[in-house]
């Protein structure tokens, strides 16, 4: 599997992130020779614990992700952020988690972008916004490079190419930069080699790094 890197929008102090600024990134993507390749979506989910017993809470993980991509619409991937744990499930783990009632979804966030392919590169510049809410809460990068699938092998590439990327931008004056939170793999126990654990583990690494940066902005 090629290996993926994400990336979070910082926005300048003072800047709020909305579509328009959505737009001037995809359209930076275009001034690349960016070719359209589709649309993309997929949902993280964070969980907490639906317990009758108070006393029981420190047995139950607080910070539980779920996640689901439309890359595999079969699968769906969970994270436990504070065990350093990801585990890939069948989808139908969805409707045994409802029967059971043990967790329920606390809040639930929409990832919708666009798709583009740039030669050995594939691009999607994605909005994230709250289920059932039109307001945009950031905007997230994935880039992905289809001929390696070592994380190591393929980090010097990745690396050039986001310096080529963060100058199309800066010549645009796009009023912030791209950020990459790095996830350590070691730490869940993933190997060199890419794997769809690595993209839900780089999605919750990066997520919460979106939302800290949300958070600074506002104080």
């Amino acid at each position: 599997m090629p290996v993926r890197w994400i990336l979070h929008w910082q926005p300048n102090q003072g800047v709020i992130v909305n579509s328009h600024i959505f737009n001037e990134i995809s359209q930076c993507v275009e001034s690349m020779n960016g070719v359209k390749d589709g649309r993309w979506k997929a949902t993280i989910t964070f969980y907490r614990p639906n317990l009758r017993d108070q006393s029981l809470s420190a047995d139950f993980p607080r910070d539980f992700l779920g996640i689901s991509l439309m890359d595999q619409p079969n699968k769906y991937y969970f994270i436990i952020r504070g065990n350093k744990i990801v585990l890939e499930a069948d989808s139908s783990i969805l409707t045994i988690m409802e029967k059971l009632q043990s967790y329920k979804s606390k809040v639930a966030l929409n990832f919708e972008g666009v798709q583009y392919k740039l030669g050995d590169f594939q691009m999607k510049i994605i909005k994230v916004a709250p289920n059932q809410a039109e307001n945009l809460r950031g905007i997230l990068m994935e880039i992905e490079y289809l001929p390696i699938s070592s994380v190591e092998k393929a980090r010097p590439i990745m690396e050039e190419f986001i310096d080529i990327w963060r100058e199309v931008l800066s010549k645009k004056s796009v009023p912030g930069q791209f950020m990459l939170a790095e996830a350590d793999f070691a730490e869940y126990g993933l190997s060199d080699n890419y794997s769809w654990q690595h993209t839900a583990v780089q999605y919750a690494t990066t997520l919460a790094q979106l939302i800290a940066t949300v958070q600074q902005l506002r104080n």
